[in-house]
């Protein structure tokens, strides 16, 4: 239970797809203060509300859904511990088991376990509107579980308030010390079992449960594969000398799990007054879950997501870049020239704008991907891909970030949030950065066009176009490649790969104001979350490329050059030119001096490594940074005929050109698969909570990328191409 003077706490569980969030968002009126569990980046959402009227705050807590209380992955022992209060969490005292009225034997499974290990509980009936006339009489169902039962339809808020009053009498019976459930449900195990359960229960360590129960669950959940954390050794030993082999623990779980669906289906399944009518899902079902019929519906679904994240955001991304344009030439106006206006245009308004521009995206995939959760289509998605996805030992879920990682990573890291095990996430996560994202965009189309003159293959199919194409088609082979390859060995990401099960809830029409919460609550954590480190790494390589600002000694007088000037023509010239003289100059610019050796055997000279420093803030940043370095203005872009020809006239000091079409195909694969985004990284960092995995994922895409522009470079020289 809480510690004295703790405000009490009340737990929402259940299965997933049976109301639990929704039921949690009624109740608290959304005013969830979402942080993660203890040493995990599971989300730990909850609210202080007051059940009666002068009663006192009482925290409610949103725990991950479980189909059982059985744990195998770190995120189910997550919901296990929040449950019980094991591992330094406190312990409800009450819980809330939200059961399907439509799916009564099932939900109702984890009911029984969690009135095992002396639970006060209380059911919320939820789907009883969809279950219509065969829903079950709360009365009787509370008769058979021993607790009470309130029939709840969260979305109209219908029976909040028998339910509130309901929580708050189990709040009170624990105050006072009341007893738990008195479950007319009782496991009697064979004698063998009970044995092994005795065995292991002397093995509990301190502070667990003490009872059958909690042996019970180290038997059926603790094994030599399970992802269990803070599981002591000595527990471990006892469960394997109880266990001695693979028959055994079949044996267990058979005896258990078949005595108690043998008493629910007994008890609890004649309650149902009809069976509930599902033919309209099933109908949808032969078409969205066909093989052929079902792909062809989610690709036309994902093109309409995917057009979105591309052409509807764009207008509300040139509105934040023009607004905070116009911002900072006011400033400009305002303020005196010098470091302190450089910092605040530059620096301060840039670095909040790059923050704001990813938000219309995000928005925009959490929109759409809300909408697909609440109908019960993403359930339908992941179960149709993972036909596919398994042989990478993805997660069918992944799909739908991987494909968003098209239009950009930061939304695509987000949407991760779908699926329930960590090492799914984190295997999507570091994939997705390899997809083509938007960014790329800009840099291929200055090379392709700069360096691959315009024509045709076959008479038909234009060069350029095949180019550009076959750089998509190569990141989303490397990005499969890469989750296969790293799965089988990185540790933490080459766990077994669970049989994938998942629940096919019925088909609903989405409720607008959840997907609308879903959209502020994911917007609001990136603000706050990744959007500050965005905002200090923007100022870090604004300085780096900025100081210091001073021309090297053999340098002309620009500033009395640009005095002198007859035209504004000549005076734009010179002033690119001093901008170049100062970028050269600049940290930065010696930085890519630095790093000329390492990157010269792909073909790149320094200017160009001052590019790939300079594109860290972010892809695109390369053009507008070459422009700089090659004196034609920062505010170019990719189509820039004077960028382009500057870059066909660059040559090495023995008169050869620096830029070739195998040197632009080097640069290509390199920015197709290095890590040059500090706002992915941001976003990784936030979602992993540490700095662990955004620095495996840098090196690990920026050696790829290294390796992989090497072979293309050196190959090409090898094969005559140079």
């Amino acid at each position: 239970m809480s510690k004295p003077g703790q405000r009490p706490i009340v737990a929402i569980a259940g299965n997933p797809n049976t109301g639990k969030t929704t039921l949690f968002n009624a109740l608290t009126g959304r005013r969830a203060r979402v942080g993660n569990y203890p040493g995990v980046t599971v989300e730990r959402r909850s609210a202080l509300i007051e059940l009666e009227p002068g009663a006192g705050p009482v925290e409610v807590l949103d725990v991950p859904g479980a189909y059982s209380l059985l744990s195998r992955t770190a995120e189910e022992q997550i919901a296990f511990d929040a449950l019980l209060g094991m591992h330094g969490l406190p312990r409800p005292e009450a819980v809330v088991f939200c059961v399907d009225a439509t799916q009564l034997v099932r939900s109702s499974y984890v009911v029984l376990q969690a009135q095992e290990m002396g639970l006060r509980v209380v059911v919320a009936l939820t789907m009883s509107d969809e279950a219509g006339p065969a829903a079950p009489e709360p009365e009787r169902l509370a008769q058979v579980l021993g607790c009470e039962v309130v029939a709840v339809v969260a979305r109209e808020r219908r029976g909040l308030g028998e339910l509130r009053a309901a929580m708050q009498r189990a709040v009170r019976a624990a105050g006072s010390g009341g007893s738990g459930a008195e479950m007319r449900w009782r496991f009697t195990p064979s004698d063998a079992l009970a044995g092994r359960i005795s065995r292991v229960r002397e093995a509990l360590p301190e502070g667990w449960l003490d009872c059958d129960a909690m042996a019970l669950w180290a038997l059926m959940s603790v094994d030599d594969d399970d992802e269990l954390t803070l599981i002591p050794a000595s527990l471990r030993s006892a469960v394997r000398d109880a266990v001695a082999d693979v028959d055994a623990a079949r044996a267990i779980d058979d005896e258990v799990i078949e005595a108690r669906y043998r008493w629910l289906d007994t008890e609890v399944a004649p309650l149902m007054r009809a069976v509930p009518d599902r033919s309209l899902t099933e109908r949808v079902d032969r078409i969205l879950l066909n093989r052929v019929a079902g792909f062809g519906a989610f690709l036309a679904i994902m093109f309409v997501v995917f057009q979105s994240l591309f052409a509807w955001a764009d207008p509300a991304i040139t509105l934040i870049e023009e607004i905070f344009g116009a911002l900072g030439e006011g400033v400009e106006t305002l303020m005196p020239a010098g470091i302190v206006r450089d910092f605040v245009v530059e620096g301060l308004i840039a670095g909040v704008g790059s923050v704001l521009v990813f938000l219309p995206q995000i928005l925009l995939l959490f929109l759409f991907l809300g909408i697909m959760e609440d109908s019960g289509y993403l359930a339908r998605v992941a179960y149709l891909m993972d036909r596919i996805m398994k042989s990478m030992n993805l997660h069918g879920r992944a799909f739908v970030p991987m494909l968003s990682g098209f239009a950009c990573a930061v939304p695509a890291i987000l949407a991760t949030r779908t699926m329930e095990r960590r090492r799914d996430r984190l295997l999507t996560m570091m994939v997705v950065p390899l997809m083509t994202c938007s960014a790329r965009l800009p840099v291929y189309t200055l090379v392709i066009a700069a360096l691959y003159p315009a024509g045709e293959v076959f008479g038909f199919f234009p060069v350029q176009g095949l180019l550009m194409v076959a750089m998509y088609v190569f990141s989303t082979a490397t990005a499969l490649a890469a989750a296969w390859v790293l799965s089988r060995t990185v540790k933490p990401l080459r766990a077994k790969r669970l049989p994938f099960v998942i629940e096919l809830p019925p088909y609903r029409l989405p409720r607008m104001r959840d997907v609308l919460s879903l959209m502020w609550e994911r917007s609001r954590l990136f603000l706050t979350e990744a959007g500050g480190v965005i905002l200090v790494c923007t100022i870090v390589l604004w300085g780096l490329l900025s100081f210091p600002q001073s021309l090297p000694a053999d340098a002309p007088d620009y500033d009395a050059e640009i005095a002198q000037a007859v035209s504004a023509e000549q005076r734009t010239e010179l002033e690119n030119a001093r901008d170049g003289a100062l970028l050269r100059n600049s940290v930065g610019g010696r930085m890519g001096h630095a790093i000329e050796p390492v990157i010269a055997p792909l073909g790149f000279d320094w200017k160009i490594g001052v590019g790939i420093i300079g594109a860290f803030a972010a892809r695109e940043v390369f053009i507008s940074t070459m422009g700089v370095v090659y004196a034609t203005g920062a505010d170019v872009d990719e189509e820039s005929t004077t960028l382009r020809d500057r870059m066909r006239e660059e040559v090495h000091d023995d008169g050869a050109p620096v830029y070739t079409p195998l040197v632009g195909l080097s640069l290509m694969v390199f920015f197709a698969l290095a890590c040059q985004c500090m706002s992915t990284l941001a976003v990784v960092k936030r979602e992993t909570g540490g700095y662990r995995w955004p620095l495996f994922l840098f090196a690990y895409m920026t050696g790829l990328a290294w390796l992989a522009s090497f072979a293309v470079y050196q190959g090409g020289r090898l094969l005559g191409f140079g």
